[in-house]
């Protein structure tokens, strides 16, 4: 799960660390007067006459495509509230079709000394959580990996012992803080590493992290991902959810907790296990296709749901073919053909499907697809399986 910038400085703030003062305003009616209102608001609270108004969207080169507009009066900030507003948004991270703008964030002018890069991650190879420090603020942390390594300074944290003040001064020094600067920073990597851990965050990132010319560290700007398996611990996080930026299949999927994730190619999966379901993806792309999602039902799936399942699938339209691969193990193959049936009934399915079952109740659930009448495909073995969905959907083309 992702959250907007402004939601990432509102957790931020909640566990001590400084970010930028800001307004929310929504789309709808009077953008341009509820944005100077905002401005005006936080003149008065804050004593600037700098503002910056950002589009939120959940992807990043917000600036470079134009969704951040630094404003030195509050016409300038109507303006830019009014043109950002309802705006889409092409960048790296939003592929071709863009993101529109539903949303804006006006917040006071920051005056930058330095720039840098704070993230933090989990690193599963040594399960520890590393902190990661770069003079190379405002860059994509990929690119500074990629032409100055150097530049990058890590700490790896035991969550058994916890985040410690040598930690951040370790960091600090490679920043190249003064004696003052680094008591702040120790502090400043202190609280972002409690609310990592506290959130159950699988990244935090802060690009930049600014030393202000009064010589205070701030969180000028924020991303979050979280675990979505420790998101029952935080019903305060899961309110922050925006549907308007996720897939609309993956939000369907979501509701009958479904694992999907949408593709651009087109063969459709339903597969149970997620080791499965990516063996399965490759070795569609190994003889010559393209899956269409990554869909994962679960161990355990119902009839209903793998019927939800086929529906999510059939609302991509680029979908020429389907593979079902199913190793029924808790999950019986008969309940899974059940579900295979009543949803292509249902749905009317006009695209070829191709059933692969192995496991648990394997020659039943073969039964029941052979007597359904239905013009099922069935396949014997991943490579067969692979082979038959590629040429369905080659001729589906």
């Amino acid at each position: 799960m992702n959250i907007h910038e402004y939601q990432a400085k509102q957790l931020l703030k909640k566990f001590g660390v400084k970010v930028p003062e800001g307004r929310l305003i929504e789309e709808g009616a009077n953008v341009a007067e509820r944005a100077s209102s905002a401005a005006q608001d936080l003149a008065k609270a804050q004593g600037n006459s700098v503002w910056v108004v950002k589009a939120q969207i959940h992807a990043g080169g917000r600036g470079k495509a134009g969704g951040v507009k630094v404003c030195k009066d509050v016409p300038s900030v109507k303006a830019a509230a009014q043109e950002i507003m309802g705006k889409t948004l092409v960048t790296p991270q939003t592929g071709a079709q863009g993101k529109k703008v539903h949303k804006v964030w006006i917040e006071e002018g920051s005056d930058i000394a330095r720039e840098f890069y704070l993230g933090v991650v989990i690193d599963r190879a040594i399960s520890q959580i590393v902190m990661m420090a770069s003079t190379e603020g405002g860059m994509e942390i990929e690119e500074v990996a990629a032409k100055h390594p150097e530049k990058i300074f890590k700490v790896a944290v035991d969550p058994t012992l916890g985040y410690q003040s040598f930690h951040g001064r370790k960091l600090a020094v490679g920043l190249g803080l003064t004696p003052e600067q680094t008591k702040e920073a120790v502090k400043f990597f202190g609280n972002v590493y409690r609310c990592f851990l506290d959130s159950d965050c699988s990244l935090v990132e802060i690009n930049p992290m600014i030393l202000t010319k009064q010589g205070s560290l701030v969180a000028l700007d924020a991303k979050f991902n979280f675990d979505d398996n420790g998101l029952f611990r935080h019903p305060e996080i899961v309110e922050m959810r925006d549907l308007l930026e996720e897939n609309a299949q993956d939000v369907e999927a979501s509701k009958y907790d479904l694992a999907y994730i949408a593709l651009d190619g087109n063969i459709g999966c339903l597969v149970n296990g997620a080791g499965l379901a990516m063996s399965t993806m490759d070795i569609i792309k190994l003889h010559g296709g393209e899956p269409a999602n990554f869909l994962d039902v679960g161990g355990s799936a119902s009839k209903e749901k793998v019927a939800h399942a086929f529906k999510i699938i059939l609302k991509d339209p680029a979908v020429k073919a389907i593979l079902v691969n199913i190793f029924g193990g808790i999950m019986k193959c008969d309940v899974i053909a059940e579900g295979v049936i009543a949803a292509a009934r249902e749905l009317q399915l006009q695209v070829p499907l191709v059933v692969r079952l192995e496991g648990t109740n394997v020659e039943k659930g073969k039964e029941i697809l052979a007597s359904s009448g239905l013009k099922i495909i069935p396949a014997d073995g991943l490579t067969d399986a692979a082979k038959k969905v590629v040429a369905a959907a080659k001729a589906g083309k």
